[in-house]
């Protein structure tokens, strides 16, 4: 049984929008912040991660005073430029200033919704 001519292309147009839509909530969700912010602390973890789509991952210590238990904030990298200055500050306290992403649809982005943008390292 083979499918008329115009179930094929209304089929493919369907698909075709459906993808059409799809990229586009992509495009959205990585360029729109939902919120920008900056935090400091000890760079403890930076690593390349991930079985198909490696992306850069870190993990800051955040303390409020001495003697208070760490807080950790995860964070993902896109930037191979800041991913390259965050291996050099492993272990230095660092200033990151970063843009949350909700809903973005894969971890083929990054494995958090914080994606940093520029890194400060200070003494």
């Amino acid at each position: 049984m083979t499918l008329p001519k115009r179930a094929v292309l209304i089929l493919l147009s369907l698909f075709g929008g459906a993808a059409a839509l799809f990229a586009l909530y992509v495009w959205f969700t990585l360029s729109w912040s939902y919120s920008e912010g900056e935090r400091a602390g000890y760079l403890q973890k930076f690593s390349k991660k991930g079985w198909i789509c490696k992306t850069w991952e870190g993990e800051i210590l955040l303390s409020s005073m001495p003697g208070a238990i760490p807080e950790r904030f995860a964070f993902s990298v896109r930037s191979p430029q800041i991913a390259d200055e965050l291996k050099a500050a492993t272990g230095k306290r660092v200033v990151l200033t970063y843009a949350q992403h909700t809903g973005v649809p894969s971890s083929c982005f990054g494995e958090t919704e914080y994606f940093v943008e520029k890194v400060t390292v200070t003494p």
